[in-house]
């Protein structure tokens, strides 16, 4: 198994190396590659995944961000916690703390941001975000981002919870100094997200003075702290969609955006496909297609420097279900999605990794992967595919990875340690 692993590590270093130019000096070595990994706020009910869990698998030590996500926009304008049991509330056991220690009646802080802190404590070097929106917390970014009077107060009120951590019914300040930035994660300014999503044209040039107004606010800030606040986006891989709602002037105001660099097809279609190739496949059925570099390359396109822009990468798998083509099941017709544990047509790394009966097909020159057992079929990224493309990022001239999302890795954080084996730099 260890020599077969090796062959395929091999093979990435090779196709990834043919299909891009070679790294430039200016390139190699400048500055540390950003590895950002969203922790979901949820993950600690039914996924039993909590921050603990990052530390004691080694991914804690291996990140410079996580991404905490989410904090929801309400429609008063304002940023609030969706659940604050899970946030601040929630006692951890000595078994589920970061420190091993017990949380305890009467304590200031308690709940998944008291975690963060112990994690922080262990890992110095680690930054952590909130992430605001996501794709069902989106619905009144455009009534906030709508004026600047709107602005100003959204933004007051997102500093004010998550940075100067003044937490309802909590003492001043509680939990201050534990988050290091935000991340805006408005899906999407100016076109589709979530069913009932407010969407306005003007949300394009809104989206760029939504991120001037954080810049400044959080700046105003880190002159009273002496302290660097990180400003993030997260941003959308279709074309259309960079059109419709982003400027290329953002990037003055952002540390460094994420590039949503999955979901390129999934479960939705009538037809099994790639979720995340590096390239457009040969044969794909769809003309034009998605991938990696489409999407890189419209950002560039727009006039995003290259260093801001951060390749996300998909812990999970996109699956179908009633396969009958035979061959190698790759763009053939399905009857439905494939059973998920938490939703149909889903499934995390972890455990599309054990299936059995299934072969797994590789896509070197295109950088994607796949499981297939002639009835199902599962796209998803193994540590080989994504070492193949964190040399791509490496080639490109990229500032690192993103990955959606830290619960969806094995117990040894397999995926992360490839993600950062990847990006090392001395």
């Amino acid at each position: 198994m260890r020599v077969r692993t090796r062959r395929l590590l091999a093979a990435a270093v090779v196709a990834a190396v043919a299909s891009t130019a070679a790294v430039t000096p200016a390139q190699a070595g400048v500055k540390p590659y950003v590895k950002v990994g969203y922790f979901t706020q949820w993950g600690i009910y039914g996924r039993d995944f909590q921050l603990a869990k990052v530390q004691n698998s080694g991914a804690a030590s291996r990140l410079t961000h996580i991404n905490y996500a989410f904090g929801p926009v309400t429609a008063d304008g304002v940023c609030a916690s969706a659940d604050p049991w899970a946030d601040w509330q929630t006692p951890f056991s000595a078994e589920l703390s970061v420190d091993g220690v017990a949380d305890v009646a009467g304590q200031p802080i308690s709940g998944n941001l008291n975690q963060i802190a112990e994690l922080k404590a262990k890992n110095p070097r680690l930054r952590v975000l909130i992430s605001l929106g996501g794709w069902t917390g989106s619905k009144y970014f455009s009534d906030a981002a709508r004026t600047d009077a709107s602005r100003k107060k959204l933004v007051s009120s997102c500093v004010d919870l998550w940075i100067k951590g003044n937490l309802p019914d909590l003492p001043t300040g509680v939990a201050a100094g534990i988050l290091d930035g935000i991340d805006l994660d408005w899906e999407w300014p100016g076109s589709a997200g979530e069913v009932g999503n407010i969407i306005r044209p003007e949300d394009k040039q809104n989206f760029t003075l939504l991120t001037a107004e954080f810049r400044a606010q959080l700046d105003k800030l880190s002159r009273t702290t002496k302290k660097h606040y990180d400003l993030t986006a997260f941003l959308p891989a279709a074309p259309a969609k960079i059109d419709a709602g982003f400027e290329g002037k953002i990037f003055k105001y952002l540390d460094f955006a994420t590039v949503q660099g999955y979901d390129f097809h999934g479960s939705w279609e009538s037809r099994t496909n790639q979720q995340s190739a590096l390239h457009v496949p040969n044969g794909t059925p769809d003309n034009p297609d998605f991938s990696s570099e489409v999407a890189v390359n419209s950002w560039l396109k727009a006039g995003a420097p290259r260093q801001k822009l951060v390749l996300g990468l998909p812990y999970y798998s996109q699956g179908w279900t009633g396969i009958t083509a035979g061959g190698n099941g790759l763009f053939a017709a399905a009857t439905g999605p494939a059973p998920g544990k938490f939703a149909a047509g889903t499934e995390d790394y972890k455990a599309v990794k054990t299936l059995s009966g299934f072969r797994t097909y590789r896509d070197l020159k295109s950088g994607h992967a796949w499981l297939f057992d002639g009835t199902t079929f599962w796209t998803y990224d193994d540590p080989a595919a994504l070492l193949q493309k964190t040399l791509w990022i490496r080639t490109k001239g990229l500032g690192g990875a993103m990955m959606w999302s830290l619960d969806g890795d094995d117990t040894n954080a397999s995926l992360t340690k490839a993600v950062a084996t990847g990006l090392w730099t001395p």
